[in-house]
This record gives structure tokens, C-alpha cells and sequence, in this order.
């Protein structure tokens, strides 16, 4: 007995879905930049600026290394901190606001529209608004990575208590548990690992936004930056980037090898 070979719809065999999607794209980027004014062409007559500043910062004055070791360690100290702040405060909020924990549907919404407001905010305007408040230092650099931490890591956590196996806690109920004992015995073992890896990711995130932060004026290596940028000093510009770089990777190196420890 001879199997035919089904034959495939012209759609399929001219591949329309594909290229009717690559059309629409096209025409939505060109309606896009069209509508919003932007000048596609602009980036290629002006690619020569740019590689002018990257040869201004080829020569790195490394004399300046020893001026930033400070501030980059301060930078250092305000993501560790904002981080840990962040974290430990959204922990009981994250727990109010899993559906399968809290069925009480208006203290769970309550809880979670604060998450979304607190989301909303960009770090750059808390940074703004607490330099306004405090000064310029690290006092606001770490109040902005805190509520900005507390804001990501809230809603990583509740996804994550969405999800865990319910069995555990069905079993300490019909034992007679408080809600107390039960989250401590049955739901923070199942999450702590992702807890873990969450933070250790929210730190390197931190990490990256207190230099831009510190650009504002909310402490550590940051306005270092701001004061070589203004200056036109690029050689010190380029000890700065490639110091940062060079914390970043580590940071990254440690949190890798913590996740492969812990989880």
C-alpha cells in the first residue's frame, strides 16, 4: 500500500505567515520612527562621533584608578545594602499578595496595586526626588535602590509562593498550625532557593544602576562620572567604565557560583 504524502496549503508552501509578519514589522517600524521623528539615517552619517569618543577613551589615565577606589566600593555598599533592605521588605508583602495564601481578593489587590505603584516609578525619578530630599550622597542612592529592589523583587517572590506545592500546607492545617508556623515550615523551604537566586540577580542589577544613579548626585562612583563627562575628560571616563566592568564581572562570578551552590 502507497502512503501519499499530504500535500501542504500554498500558504505553507510560499511561506505567506512569515513574510506577511516580516511586512507588517517593517511597516510598523518605518509608521514608528516616521510618527516620532526619528532619523534612522542620522546614526550612520553621525557613526564617526562616535568612533572619535571611543578613541579619546583608548588611552585610560590609570594615574586616576586610586582616586575612584573609594566611591566604587561606596557604590558597592549602597547595592548591597538597598538590595538586602529591598528584600527583606518585600518578603511579608509578597506573602500577602499570593493568591493561593491570602484568598481574602481586596487585601490581596490592595497589596498588589501598591506593588504595581511602587513598580511604576522609575529609579531615576526616586533618585531625583531623594537627592532632592536628603542630599547629595549615598543616604538617597540607597533609599532609591531599596524601594526599586522592593518593587522587583516583591512580584519575582509572590510568582514564585504561586507555585509551590500545596501539600505541605494542607498537612499542617488539618494538624491545627498557625499561618505563622505554616509559612515557616512549608512555604519558605520550598522557595528559599529561588529567593536566594532572585536576590543575588537583583544585586547585579543594583550594582549597574547606583552608577548611573550616583550620575544624579545619589552617591558612589557615579558622580565621578558626571564630573569626568562634564570636564570632557574621557581618559578618566574610560578608568571609571573599565573599573565598574571590572566589579560587575565579579559580582556576576560570585553570584553564579553562589546559585550553583545553594540551588
Amino acid at each position: 500500500m502507497i502512503t501519499q504524502i499530504p500535500r501542504r496549503p500554498w500558504t505553507q508552501r510560499w511561506h505567506v505567515k512569515p513574510i506577511a509578519w516580516t511586512i507588517l514589522i517593517v511597516v510598523l517600524l518605518v509608521t514608528s520612527s516616521h510618527m516620532t521623528g526619528v532619523d534612522v539615517a542620522m546614526f550612520f552619517t553621525n557613526f564617526g562621533q562616535f568612533t572619535d569618543l571611543l578613541m579619546r577613551m583608548s588611552q585610560p589615565a590609570w594615574d586616576y584608578l586610586p582616586v575612584i577606589i573609594r566611591p566604587l566600593y561606596e557604590t558597592i555598599q549602597m547595592a548591597i545594602l538597598g538590595t538586602t533592605i529591598g528584600a527583606a521588605l518585600a518578603i511579608p508583602f509578597s506573602v500577602l499578595a499570593a493568591s493561593n495564601l491570602v484568598h481574602n481578593r481586596w487585601l490581596r489587590g490592595g497589596i498588589r496595586l501598591v506593588l504595581d505603584l511602587v513598580r511604576t516609578l522609575p529609579d531615576l525619578l526616586l533618585a531625583a526626588i531623594f537627592v532632592a530630599i536628603f542630599g547629595i550622597g549615598s543616604t538617597a542612592g540607597v533609599v532609591t535602590l531599596a524601594i526599586f529592589s522592593f518593587g522587583m523583587v516583591s512580584k519575582l517572590f509572590y510568582e514564585v509562593i504561586e507555585t509551590i506545592d500545596m501539600g505541605p500546607l494542607e498537612a499542617l492545617e488539618s494538624a491545627g498550625a498557625n499561618q505563622l508556623t505554616i509559612i515557616w515550615y512549608a512555604v519558605l523551604p520550598q522557595i528559599l532557593n529561588q529567593f536566594v537566586s532572585y536576590f543575588l540577580y537583583t544585586l547585579e542589577i543594583n550594582v549597574r544602576a547606583s552608577t548611573v544613579l550616583g550620575y544624579l548626585g545619589a552617591g558612589g562612583i557615579g558622580v565621578f562620572l558626571q564630573r569626568s563627562l562634564n570636564e570632557f575628560n574621557y581618559s578618566q571616563t574610560a578608568v571609571i567604565i573599565l573599573a565598574t566592568l571590572v566589579v560587575v564581572m565579579v559580582i556576576d562570578g560570585v553570584s553564579n557560583h553562589l546559585r550553583r551552590v545553594l540551588l
